[in-house]
């Protein structure tokens, strides 16, 4: 089996969870997961099967979208709800404000990472530093987020939709977000509704998955590796080509036939009709070659 699966993560579960649950369902050893989603929140969570476990970089990479909750007036230490409260502030923000506030986290911004988060700092896991009592400097990461829109305002919470890059941690935006407003928020629930080509819409939640694996159809709800990397141009080649890239031989563009290319430029190649790997135009020493950069054989 080679594919991804769009899980639909239901809230109290971690994704390592998702991946064992797909694992037992399968009974399959190579599964992964990309773009991890803290156990309150739920969503589209992206499953990877067999080879297609070489793309989670760029499956990560895509762009995502969220709908959070977000309660004013409260900071914790873990930025969400579900921490403990450090400060609380009155609150005596109108709707005009908050719209005009979050016009200042739109854009390429810069964000630190919270604590309890998978980045790891000399080896080890903030988040288990963060258990022990332990906080560190974090640097501040550089992130795009494309648009903010809120809604729902109450007076203390409101609902917010953010359409943002790789690497954005929404419970530190809510955190920024309350800092410049001058209370204090914290995020109370998040759903992540996007992450590329995976959406809401087009995702299984594990009564269904059960169910398709029953009917032995489970294949029927995979996504197919090309269909996510339809970015890159597609290049189908002869057998004896086949066998020098299997062979490791670094070939020229031109000798796929490709006249037009620029650097750092990936393509997908077929052989047969079936994808065979992605090949990445580098220079080495002076002479553009492409150069292997996943391989699905």
């Amino acid at each position: 089996m080679i594919g991804i699966l769009n899980v639909y993560k239901p809230k109290g579960m971690t994704s390592h969870n998702v991946v064992s649950f797909v694992r037992r369902q399968l009974n399959m050893k190579r599964v992964g997961h990309t773009g991890t989603l803290d156990p309150a929140a739920t969503g589209v969570l992206p499953v990877l099967i067999g080879n297609a476990t070489k793309l989670s970089d760029l499956i990560m990479a895509d762009e995502k979208k969220y709908t959070a909750r977000v309660v004013l007036g409260i900071t914790t230490d873990t930025e969400d709800t579900t921490g403990e409260i450090i400060e609380k502030k009155e609150v005596s923000v109108t709707k005009e404000q908050l719209i005009e506030a979050v016009k200042n986290f739109t854009g390429d911004i810069e964000q630190i990472p919270p604590m309890y988060s998978a980045i790891k700092v000399d080896g080890q896991k903030l988040y288990k530093l963060a258990r022990k009592g332990v906080e560190i400097e974090r640097k501040p990461r550089k992130i795009t987020v494309y648009s903010i829109d809120v809604y729902d305002f109450d007076g203390t919470s409101f609902m917010m939709d953010v359409h943002c890059g790789k690497g954005t941690y929404i419970r530190s935006l809510c955190r920024d977000i309350g800092a410049f407003l001058g209370c204090g928020a914290a995020m109370d629930t998040l759903e992540r509704t996007m992450s590329g080509i995976f959406t809401k819409e087009n995702a299984y939640t594990f009564e269904q998955i059960e169910q398709a694996v029953k009917n032995g159809a489970v294949e029927e709800l995979f996504i197919k590796p090309d269909d996510v990397l339809t970015d890159f141009e597609r290049i189908d080649i002869t057998a004896e080509n086949e066998a020098k890239i299997r062979n490791g031989i670094r070939l020229r563009p031109n000798q796929l036939g490709v006249e037009k290319y620029c650097e750092n430029q990936i393509f997908r190649i077929y052989a047969d009709n079936k994808m065979l790997c992605l090949l990445k135009v580098k220079d080495c020493d002076g002479q553009m070659l492409l150069a292997m950069e996943k391989s699905f054989y």
